[in-house]
């Protein structure tokens, strides 16, 4: 049975597990101060950060983080979802799209407008479920690194 529920600090060492992969996934350099920091934001109430985990047959197979954002231009408060990842084992069990729909259920909840994210353009089978799941925007993201 596959279940979506916030985060909660007994999770840490799966969330830890599952975020390492999501970094070598993308091929990001994380270390463990980098999760640590993330782990905090996510267990502090006062931080915009928060996360939910996949939980099938009892165990944590996926998570995602997401925050509130401000849409000035349509004066309202949308959320984005900063990362998604299924282990890969649990991949295609329904894990992504439940934690998707997780997402949006809290927005709902909280009046947001909307629900945005990104991914990289070569990540075709995660893009074949947000094709399905949601409109892709007209939007192009551009980065200055700091």
């Amino acid at each position: 049975m596959l279940e979506i529920r916030a985060l909660q600090a007994e999770d840490h060492a799966a969330w830890a597990a599952l975020y390492a992969g999501y970094a070598g996934f993308y091929g990001v350099e994380q270390t463990d101060a980098m999760r640590a920091t993330v782990w905090g934001w996510l267990m502090d109430p006062a931080h915009g950060t928060e996360g939910l985990v996949a939980v099938l047959d009892g165990v944590v197979v996926g998570i995602t983080h997401y925050r509130a954002f401000a849409r000035p231009l349509s004066a309202s408060v949308g959320g984005f979802l900063d990362d998604l990842f299924v282990g890969p084992l649990a991949r295609g069990s329904g894990a992504a799209e439940a934690l998707i729909a997780g997402v949006a259920d809290v927005g709902r909840k909280r009046g947001w407008t909307l629900i945005r994210w990104i991914t990289a353009e070569d990540n075709y089978r995660a893009r074949g479920l947000y094709d399905r799941v949601a409109e892709k925007a007209k939007w192009v993201t551009y980065d200055i690194k700091l």
